[in-house]
C-alpha cells in the first residue's frame, strides 16, 4: 500500500511538471520610425536619454493593462523607448 502512495505521487509530480501548458511567448513589436516613436513618447528630436525614460515611465504608468490600459498600447510604447534609446547608452 504504501509503495502504491509513493509511485502515485511521482507519478503526480512528473505530469504536473510536465504536463503543464507552456506559456506564448508575447509577439515582438512592429518596428517604429524614430519619427513615430517621438510622437508615441511626446519627446522633441533633442531628448536625452532621461528624458525619454521619464516619458516612458509617464505613459506606462497611465496606460499599463493592470490600470485599464492595452497589452498593445504598452508594447507599442516600450518598443518607442527601444527605439530612442538604441545606441544612446
Amino acid at each position: 500500500m504504501f509503495q502504491f502512495l509513493v509511485a502515485a505521487l511521482l507519478v503526480g509530480a512528473v505530469w504536473y511538471h510536465w504536463g503543464k501548458p507552456k506559456k506564448k511567448p508575447a509577439k515582438p513589436a512592429p518596428a517604429q520610425p524614430e519619427e513615430e516613436a517621438r510622437a508615441i513618447l511626446g519627446v522633441g528630436p533633442d531628448a536625452g536619454a532621461e528624458e525619454v525614460r521619464a516619458a516612458h515611465r509617464r505613459l506606462v504608468t497611465a496606460l499599463h493593462p493592470d490600470k485599464g490600459g492595452s497589452a498593445e498600447l504598452t508594447r507599442r510604447i516600450n518598443a518607442a523607448r527601444d527605439t530612442l534609446l538604441r545606441g544612446r547608452d
